[in-house]
């Protein structure tokens, strides 16, 4: 399992010469999902002049779905699914609600308007991988632990469910290649005196 998709649902609102787009964006993991949602969303917004959509579902991208809702063909939905495939995205929905408020934006500013509300949520709410990774446990004394931080810097790793109690307990998740090599470099830097166990797999979510 190795996929990149949004960090959680979220929602983000722009104003574009008058018009407002409101933009949400929801992990999904089927294309029913998906649907339920894009109907939810236009019931709830059903004053609005367009509910546009783009979804991309499965660890291969396998399903790709877009919807310009009538707004001009080609200039909501294909954008809005072009910006989630640029990131490599899947396993989400998103869903461009606009509020007509005037002005009209031509073929070129409507594709530059969705695509843009869609950038923008991503960038606010952000991304992450999703990967399968090998565990492994670490026992610290409150001493040691307070010079890790320089170990996760030097070798760019994060530390997950971190306890603090008699000692301190810590998870890191690695790529299967890299556990044995990561135990000897942690063993070096505390000069053998550590407790390490592996921990099993587990799926970990890895911001971007």
């Amino acid at each position: 399992m190795n996929y990149k998709t949004v960090k959680n649902d979220g929602l983000v609102d722009d104003n574009i010469k008058k018009s407002r787009f409101i933009c949400q964006v929801k992990r999904v993991s089927s294309e029913e999902e998906g649907r339920a949602f894009i109907a939810q969303i236009k019931k709830e917004h059903y004053k609005a002049n367009h509910s546009c959509s783009a979804m991309i579902i499965g660890e291969n991208s396998d399903i790709k779905r877009s919807s310009d809702d009538g707004e001009p063909s080609g200039t909501a939905g294909m954008p809005m699914l072009t910006v989630l495939e640029k990131q490599g995205l899947t396993n989400l929905v998103v869903v461009v609600t606009r509020y007509f408020g005037g002005i009209k934006l031509g073929t070129g500013g409507l594709i530059r308007a969705y695509s843009g509300s869609v950038a923008h949520a991503l960038q606010e709410i952000g991304i992450v991988e999703v990967k399968e990774l090998e565990g492994i446990k670490i026992k610290l004394t409150y001493p040691q632990y307070q010079t890790f931080g320089n170990f996760l810097q030097k070798h760019d790793l994060q530390e997950f469910d971190t306890e603090f109690l008699e000692n301190v307990t810590t998870d890191l998740y690695l790529e299967e290649e890299k556990i044995e090599e990561t135990l000897a470099e942690l063993t070096e830097f505390y000069s053998g005196k550590v407790e390490i166990q592996k921990s099993g797999t587990k799926i970990v979510e890895i911001p971007i």
